[in-house]
């Protein structure tokens, strides 16, 4: 388990399932982050049963510190070690928890586990253009803006762009520093068929 100022991300639960399968079927927020198709709980369960057993991907669950309910979770897909690049994307489940800070400290802690641990020179997402939420929690992750696809995607009755933003590796005294932090405790050492597990599904909301 990685730990910040307020949130954990670590690994699921049994309890997690049921709130995972509503957030799947969020068409609301969907309309933020992919196009909506309703996911039938075959479909949840086949990706709950294959969580772990996937070495490209990694999926942490997202809880407030000494809480254990699940608020979201952060996930590391299309891991490459010869190119040491990966994917990330992150899902605050309601309302009520997204805008808080939370997302941008599951984020910070996802990207720490990716330079410290899995030894990763660059993380990639994409992201709509007018979740402006979002773009803002990657920006303040440290993610930066590298590109956009003009109406690449068709969501709600309209054409979406999407933007391309990216993480590099920081230098070692910068992961020092970081992993140091108030906000970073448990760092390393210095040194849509169902809205899980494919590129377009893991643009989340933050």
């Amino acid at each position: 388990m990685l730990k910040a100022n307020r949130v954990t991300i670590g690994p699921f639960v049994p309890d997690d399932f049921g709130p995972l399968f509503c957030w799947a079927n969020d068409a609301a927020a969907a309309s933020l982050d992919y196009a909506y198709r309703p996911v039938d709980m075959m479909a949840h369960q086949q990706w709950w049963d294959s969580l772990n057993k996937d070495a490209a991907r990694i999926v942490f669950a997202i809880r407030k510190i000494a809480e254990p309910a699940l608020i979201g979770y952060v996930q590391i897909t299309g891991i490459n070690p010869i190119h040491r690049s990966a994917e990330m994307g992150i899902r605050i489940g309601e309302e009520k928890n997204r805008g808080q800070g939370y997302g941008k400290e599951a984020l910070a802690l996802a990207a720490d586990f990716c330079w410290n641990h899995l030894n990763l020179n660059r993380v990639q997402l994409v992201v709509f253009r007018h979740n402006h939420r979002a773009v803002a929690a990657y920006s303040a992750a440290g993610f930066k803006k590298e590109g956009r696809l003009r109406k690449a995607s068709f969501i709600g009755g309209a054409w979406v762009d999407l933007v391309l933003m990216a993480a590099l590796r920081p230098p070692p005294s910068r992961r020092q520093r970081h992993a140091a932090a108030p906000g970073i405790r448990g760092g390393a050492e210095p040194g849509p068929v169902a809205p899980f597990g494919d590129t377009a599904s893991e643009r989340r909301v933050a």
